[in-house]
């Protein structure tokens, strides 16, 4: 995959336009070390989409098809690997913003999933296709999409594997917004200058506290909250907003 970095913005971009961007074990390996060695420090987003007309069509079929080790054990180490990406997203203090340029298939919706924020070209298809080659979804699948769109839609999309638009998806609250394709890098360049210019360490905290907080229940989420609240209100962040408030003018976050 592409990795470029620009003023602060980690860009990611599946590279294998031939195969609408499939997923291989190196694809998934060079998006997990990447977003897993991102830090609040040296980025303030970071941008996956894809090459050509797919985000990308999910797990590479041929690949598995001619692994020459079929057993139980590479299987698994498959699986690891692709398990390495959700940790990496989840746990990534750099907020991620997909822009989803053409189709999301299998793993390539489970990464818009799990993306933080979404955007998508207006004639993009998804479809959590695990089920039409007899696999349960993988990448974050089972996880993430009950999160998102709640238990009852996971299951139809996950049982049916079925193709579904735009309109759908952002119903479903796994898109933030779609846009006509022609739009779709200026719509995320608004995004991520807005990230850009925010308190990036702080944003960091809120996803960290978001992600924890899913499986918790509300008195431990809230002692969470509020321990990470603490943290934040001794911060340089906090220091300049309450500043840049208190001067009537526009904080300027590191």
């Amino acid at each position: 995959m592409k990795i470029d970095t620009d003023d602060g913005v980690l860009r990611l971009t599946f590279n294998r336009p031939d195969s609408l961007n499939a997923l291989t074990m190196e694809t998934a390996d060079e998006l997990a070390d990447a977003i897993g060695d991102a830090t609040t420090d040296e980025y303030d987003v970071i941008v996956i989409t894809g090459t050509g007309d797919a985000f990308s069509a999910g797990g590479d079929l041929e690949m598995l098809a001619h692994t020459p080790d079929s057993s139980q054990e590479e299987y698994e180490r498959i699986s690891e690997t692709f398990g390495r990406v959700v940790e990496a997203m989840l746990e990534c203090p750099v907020p991620i913003v997909a822009k989803v340029n053409g189709d999301a298939i299998g793993a390539g919706l489970s990464i818009v999933a799990l993306s933080d924020i979404a955007y998508a070209a207006a004639d993009a298809t998804f479809s959590c296709a695990f089920v039409r080659v007899g696999l349960v979804p993988d990448t974050g699948g089972t996880f993430m999409l009950p999160h998102i769109v709640g238990l009852r839609a996971a299951k139809q999309l996950a049982f049916t594997g079925e193709f579904f638009g735009t309109d759908r998806a952002a119903d479903l609250e796994l898109l933030n917004e779609a846009v006509p394709a022609d739009e779709l890098d200026d719509r995320v360049a608004e995004t991520v200058e807005r990230l850009a210019n925010g308190p990036t360490a702080t944003i960091g905290m809120m996803k960290q506290a978001m992600h924890e907080n899913l499986g918790r229940s509300w008195d431990d989420a809230l002692d969470y909250e509020n321990l990470l609240q603490a943290q934040a209100r001794t911060s340089q962040a906090h220091e300049e907003g309450v500043s840049a408030f208190l001067e009537d003018r526009t904080p300027e976050f590191e």
